[in-house]
C-alpha cells in the first residue's frame, strides 16, 4: 500500500472552488472551478483503498475508483486517464452531472465512517480534462476496417457510447437522429450551469473524425423506414430516449402558461448556442420578470428552477409531493438550487391552474402526507382534506418526467414488440429486439434513467453487435 493513500483521517473532504450564489444566479456558466493539481492528488488520496470497493460495486458502469485514485495520488495521471476510460466514453461528462450523492460517493467506505466520502466526481472530471489538455484524448484508430455497417438510431450518450465502442471494432457507423446537433438530452436538456457544451461537441467531433457518420435533421420513419434502414445495415441500434413529458392532470393544465420542462430548456439551450427561438423571444418559454412554479421533483425539475433564476424569474418556487428526503434528485442539486434563491414547497401537490385559458394566474396545491408504501416500495402521497392553498404563477413548468412515444409508429414499424410501459422489448440478454439485428439500449428499454446507466446500456449494445454480426457473417474481419 502507498504510503500517499489512506489521508481521510488527516485531511478533509473538499470540492473544487464553487462561484457565489449572487454571481451564478448572473450566467449560465459551469458553478465548480476545477481542481488544481496539487488539490486533486490529495483528494484521490483520502480514498481508504478498501478491500470491497462499494464505490465501483455501485457505479453502473463499474469504473475501476480505487486505481484512478490511487494513480491520481501518485501523479501518474496518463495512466489515471487510461483506467478511467478504459470503462467510460464520457468520464468528464459523467464527473460533472452524475448524481454522486447517490451512488459511487453515497457509497463510499469513509462516508460511512463518518470521515466524509472521497470527492469522486471532480476528480473523475479532473483526470480527463487533464487528459485533453495534454493530448492524451486521440482520435479513434480501428486496427482494422470492417465491410459491415451499423446504423445507430439516436445521437444521445447511450448512442454516442455504441458508436464509439463499435468504431473501435473497424465497423462502419453511422448516427441517426432527429435534431440538428448531436448529443441529445446531453445538449438540450441539460443546462450549461451543469454542463458546458463545448464539453460535448468535443465529443461529438472526436468521433465524426473517428469516421462516425452523422446524420442529423433526420427522421426515421419520415425520411426513412426502419426496414429500409435495416437493408442498408448490418444490424441497427435504437437508443432514441424517452422525450414525451408526463401531462400535468389537473383543471386548466392546458391553459397558456403551462409548459413542459423539456420545452423549456431546450429553448433555454437553444438560446446558449446563439439560435433563434421564437417562442422565447415571445416570452413563452422565457421566465424573465415571471412568477414560476415548477411542478416535480427530480433533476430535471431542479434544472427548470434553477435555468428560471437565470432567466430573471421574479420567484420561483418547486412543488413536489413527498418530502425533501423522497425527493428522487440529487440531494447536492437541491442544496444548489436553495443556495440560488429557490423555494420549496414540500408535501404539496397540484390541484389547479388558475387563470383563463388565455393565461396561467396561479397554482391552486393541496398538503400532502406520506402514507403506506406503494408498489415501487416509497410511502404513497395522501391529500390531506381542506388543505388548500394558491400560489402565484405566470409560467408553470411540468417536470413530472418523461414516457416513451409509440416507436412503432414513429418508425412505421408495426411489428416492433413493446413492453406493457411502452418502451422496448429486448431479450435482456443480446438487447435484441423481436426483429432480428435490431437492438435497444437505454431509455427507450429502462425508461427515463440516468446518463450513466445510458453509457453503460450503449457499450453493452455494441458487444452484443458485434456477437451478432460476427455469427451471420462469412467474413466479419475482410475489408479492402
Amino acid at each position: 500500500m502507498t504510503d500517499k493513500m489512506l489521508k481521510f483521517t488527516t485531511k478533509s473532504r473538499e470540492t473544487p472552488v464553487k462561484r457565489s450564489a449572487l454571481d451564478r444566479r448572473e450566467d449560465f456558466g459551469e458553478i465548480y472551478a476545477r481542481f488544481a493539481k496539487d488539490k486533486a492528488a490529495e483528494q484521490a488520496a483520502r480514498c481508504s483503498q478498501c478491500g470491497i470497493p462499494f464505490c465501483q460495486h455501485h457505479c453502473p458502469l463499474g469504473n475501476d475508483i480505487p486505481d484512478w485514485l490511487r494513480l491520481v495520488a501518485e501523479g501518474r495521471m496518463q495512466e489515471a486517464y487510461e483506467v478511467s476510460s478504459a470503462t467510460n466514453n464520457m468520464p468528464e461528462i459523467c464527473g460533472r452531472i452524475c448524481p454522486q450523492d447517490r451512488l459511487c460517493e453515497g457509497s463510499c467506505v469513509i462516508e460511512q465512517s463518518g470521515h466524509g466520502t472521497v470527492t469522486i466526481g471532480a476528480v473523475e472530471q479532473y483526470i480527463t480534462e487533464t487528459a485533453f489538455d495534454e493530448g492524451w484524448v486521440t482520435p479513434l484508430k480501428p486496427s482494422g476496417e470492417r465491410k459491415q455497417s451499423v446504423g445507430i438510431i439516436g445521437a444521445g450518450p447511450g448512442g454516442l457510447a455504441a458508436a464509439e465502442q463499435l468504431r473501435n471494432e473497424g465497423f462502419q457507423v453511422t448516427i441517426y437522429d432527429r435534431y440538428d446537433r448531436a448529443g441529445g438530452l446531453l445538449v438540450y436538456g441539460i443546462p450549461n450551469f451543469k454542463l458546458e457544451k463545448s464539453v460535448v461537441t468535443r465529443r461529438v467531433k472526436r468521433l465524426e473524425e473517428g469516421g462516425v457518420d452523422f446524420r442529423l435533421k433526420f427522421d426515421v420513419g419520415r425520411d426513412a423506414s426502419l426496414e429500409e434502414l435495416r437493408a442498408k445495415h448490418d444490424a441497427i441500434l435504437i437508443a432514441i430516449g424517452v422525450y414525451k413529458a408526463r401531462e400535468l392532470v389537473c383543471p386548466g393544465a392546458g391553459n397558456e402558461g403551462v409548459v413542459a420542462a423539456l420545452d423549456y430548456l431546450t429553448a433555454s439551450n437553444r438560446k446558449g448556442f446563439g439560435d433563434k427561438v421564437a417562442a422565447f423571444d415571445n416570452g413563452d418559454l422565457n421566465a424573465a420578470g415571471k412568477k414560476v412554479v415548477v411542478v416535480g421533483g427530480g433533476d430535471t425539475a431542479m434544472d427548470c428552477v434553477r435555468t428560471a433564476v437565470r432567466q430573471g424569474a421574479a420567484s420561483v418556487t418547486c412543488l413536489y409531493r413527498r418530502d425533501r428526503a423522497n425527493m428522487p434528485g440529487s440531494a447536492r442539486e437541491v442544496a444548489n438550487a436553495e443556495e440560488e434563491g429557490v423555494k420549496f414547497e414540500w408535501l404539496a401537490g397540484p390541484k389547479a391552474v388558475l387563470g383563463e385559458a388565455s393565461g396561467a394566474k396561479g397554482l391552486r396545491a393541496i398538503r400532502m402526507g406520506l402514507g403506506p408504501a406503494d408498489a415501487s416500495g416509497r410511502q404513497a402521497p395522501q391529500e390531506i382534506p381542506g388543505s388548500e392553498f394558491d400560489l402565484e404563477a405566470d409560467l408553470v413548468i411540468k417536470a413530472l418526467g418523461f414516457e416513451p412515444e409509440d416507436t412503432p409508429k414513429l418508425f412505421d414499424a408495426q411489428d416492433l414488440a413493446l413492453t406493457k410501459r411502452g418502451t422496448l422489448k429486448v431479450n435482456p440478454l443480446t438487447l435484441e429486439t423481436n426483429l432480428e439485428g435490431v437492438f435497444a439500449a437505454g431509455d427507450i428499454v429502462r425508461g427515463a434513467s440516468l446518463v450513466v446507466w445510458a453509457i453503460r446500456d450503449g457499450r453493452e449494445a455494441a458487444v452484443a453487435i458485434t456477437d451478432y454480426v460476427n455469427a451471420n457473417s462469412v467474413a466479419p474481419l475482410a475489408a479492402e
